[in-house]
Formats: structure tokens, sequence, C-alpha cells
């Protein structure tokens, strides 16, 4: 049995950030990773398969954000800003700027006079009710899936109020080598502090009491904390209690159980196909939009796999397609081999190409999909009506031995990002120390 101060559950950059700030403070800290690498929801593949510095999970640092910017300066870890133009491809015709959809400015007053919140379904159900306004409730609801892989049913109106009016418009940045460059920045910290990290230590048990917990793995491994740190993905805890991941808590916390099913929790699939050549910048693809495309960065479409990225402004064959919310949810049984043919036909339809022609071009894929991953089961968290209420409940420490971390726990304006679980984990750790 081995012994520590604080005893970490999830190498995600929750629990690594957490660790490191732990770990420096000179407490003695053990971190434990259900799966084989570090770095929960952040996955950079490198030189493998054609694919380098590709990223299966976070892959933007999105605007000037303090603690993101100030570890990659302690790190030495350079990165460069995401440019390029967004392009919308509707009814088979391509803009660079679409146009304000009908009813916007109605909806922007409508959300400023709501009182109290409702979710976004129940929103638009009430104070949208003509059929003219359906191509508008169509777009905020693809929107909010898309962006805050949220299910409508669900999500708050207030938050996305809150979303509108915080937009901010700074520019996006990609790690030169990769978001995993940052996570293995952290290991080698905590290590170096006299920190231990263990990869394929699924917790399966914590038993605990005031000032003292035993942690049992489902190896049979066994650690004694006085403190323990949750730093696990929201979709470990809502997901069923036969699921791989699920931790029993004896003796139970049912007040924090129940706050934790009150939350968010998107869905997402992520696709990453790499081409011979990009080819949505050669001859056939300018005269099927009318004008080049060798200016997108993102692509938006009604297609089944909706959105697209390149890797601009590096001039680079791979093109990534992201789908979320609950049509992602749909796809949570398919293979992905199925995943990447729909993906390829969506993009036949978009580009005007056979699939065959695409296929042939094609030189490797991956599929990433989190909603179906083991100890992940989703995206990142978004806010609920019941949100505000439930994380007073989780920021409260269980008899100040037991506390949580990760994404879900941020209140701020960069939510699902990992900028939220760097906040989260070093907020831990500070009350902590």
């Amino acid at each position: 049995m081995e012994n520590t101060d604080v005893l970490i559950i999830g190498a995600g950059a929750a629990g690594l950030m957490a660790a490191y700030t732990l770990s420096k403070a000179g407490k003695k800290v053990t971190v434990l990773e259900a799966c084989n690498r570090t770095g929960g929801r952040i996955h950079t593949i490198h030189n493998a398969s054609f694919f380098n510095h590709a990223e299966l999970g976070a892959e933007f640092v999105h605007g000037n954000l303090p603690i993101s910017l100030n570890l990659l300066g302690k790190a030495g870890i350079t990165y460069h800003p995401a440019k390029g133009q967004m392009w919308h491809y509707r009814n088979g015709t391509f803009k660079q700027d679409a146009a304000m959809v009908e009813g916007w400015d109605e909806l922007i007053e409508k959300l400023h006079q709501l009182k109290h919140d409702v979710t976004l379904d129940e929103f638009l159900a009430k104070y949208f009710v003509d059929e003219r306004y359906n191509g508008l409730k169509e777009s905020v609801r693809q929107y909010a899936a898309g962006y805050d892989t949220a299910d409508p049913a669900k999500l708050s109106a207030f938050a996305m109020r809150n979303e509108w009016e915080n937009e901010d418009d700074s520019a996006q940045y990609r790690l030169d080598s990769g978001y995993c460059s940052l996570i293995n920045y952290l290991c080698e910290e905590i290590k170096q502090n006299s920190g231990f990290i263990y990869l394929n230590a699924p917790v399966s048990n914590v038993e605990w009491q005031t000032g003292k917990a035993t942690i049992s793995t489902a190896d049979g491994d066994t650690y004694e904390a006085t403190k323990v740190i949750f730093a696990i993905p929201l979709g470990v805890w809502q997901a069923h209690k036969k699921a791989k991941g699920h931790i029993t808590i004896s003796p139970e916390i049912p007040a924090y159980h129940e706050a934790l099913q009150k939350l968010g929790f998107g869905a997402i699939i992520k696709v990453l196909l790499q081409f011979d050549e990009p080819f949505w910048e050669d001859a056939e693809a300018t005269a099927r939009a009318g004008q080049s495309l060798d200016d997108i960065m993102f692509l938006f479409s009604e297609e089944t796999v909706p959105t697209w990225w390149t890797q601009l402004p590096e001039r680079s064959p791979l093109l990534t397609g992201w789908l979320g919310g609950p049509p992602a949810v749909k796809f949570v049984g398919y293979t992905n081999q199925q995943i990447m043919h729909e993906a390829v036909e969506s993009l036949t339809h978009i580009f005007n190409r056979s699939a065959d022609a695409l296929k042939e071009k094609l030189v490797a894929w991956h599929v990433a999909n989190w909603t179906a991953e083991p100890y992940i089961y989703g995206s990142y968290a978004y806010d609920t009506v019941h949100t505000t209420e439930a994380l007073k409940v989780l920021h409260q420490p269980v008899d100040n031995t037991l506390y949580f971390a990760g994404e879900f726990m941020y209140q701020g304006a960069s939510m699902g990002t990992v900028e939220a679980a760097l906040a989260s984990g070093k907020d831990v750790a500070d009350n902590l120390i």
C-alpha cells in the first residue's frame, strides 16, 4: 500500500495541473490514470500513419487565455495564430459571409428580456412560434449542437445569451508541436517534483473518512491519502454504473452525485482525413464555388458531418470534420469505418465529387468517437438551467477530504476549453495548499 498526501484520479489537463501546482508546493502527489496515456481529451498523433501533430481532441487555444499562455511560456512551447476565412455551403452555394438569419435581432432582444432561465428549446418554442422562424430555430439549434456540443432540450437559454454577449474574436492559436507537448511538460514537472503518475490504473473504489481515504484500482493495487481529487470527465460521472470507469465511493455522497447529474455534457465525433493534396484548392473546387477556396479555415454546411476545417495558415492536405450534440449521439454505436464513410459522403455532396474519387485521394484517416470512448463518454460541459445550483455543491469539498476538478467545474467565459480544465485544477490545488 502506497501513502501520499494527495491522490489525484485522472491525468487529463485538470488532474495534471492540480498535481503540478501541488507538487511545486512540496506536497507528495500521486496521479492514477485509467488509460495507457496521459492527456485525457487531449491526444496528439505524432508522425504516425502519415499524420504529424494531428489533434484527435483539443486543438485550439481560444484567444489570449492567461493560464494556458503562461504555461506555454514557461515550457518554451511555441504557437501560431490559426488564420483563415469562414465559409458556408448551403443549397449548392458557397458563401464567405452567410447572411444574417431572419429574426436574429428579435432573438437577441427576447433573450435580453428573459427573466427566468429555461432550456433553449423551451425558449424557442415559446417566443418563435410562427413558421417564418423555422430557419432561425434550426440555425440556433445547429449552433448549439456544433459549437457547444449541447442538447438544446437541456442547454440553458441564459448560457447562450451570456455566450453571445461575451463572444471573443481574439485570435485562435495552435501549438507548433501539438497540444500533448503541454501535457508532457506538466508530466515532467510533476516527476521532477517527486510526484508519481501511474498509467493503466483505473480506480474502482474509494473508501473514505474525514482526513483519510483508501483508493483501490481494478488490478487490486491500493493507495492511502489524506485527500483525493477526482479529476475525471463529467461523462464518467454520468455514465451507467456498469460502464468502464465507474468508481464506487464509500460512504456514498448522494448530494454530490445528484449535482453531477444536473450538469450538461456534450457529444462529439472528430474525423481526420489526410488526402494526397488539398483538393479543395484545385481548379474543380474553384469552379464549383465560383472563386478560390484556398483561404478556407472553417467550412459550415448542413451535411451529416456539417463542420470542417483546414490547418491554415499552414498549407496541409489534412481536413478535419466535426459532428457535435444530439446528432453525434446517433453514431455512438457505429464503427469508425462507417463514420469515415459518412464523413466522405458529406464531402462528396459539398464538393460534387464521387466518393470513389475522394477515397482514391485519401492517404490516411482517423476517427475519434469521444462519446463512445471509455473513461471519457463525451466532449465537454455546457450549462443547463441547474448548473449554477449544482456547482455551488461541487465547489465545496466533502469534509475537506474529497475534491472535484475538471473543465465542467469552471465558471467563466472559456467554458469547454483546456483553459477551463487548467483553471479548475489550479483552483483546487490552491485551495488545498
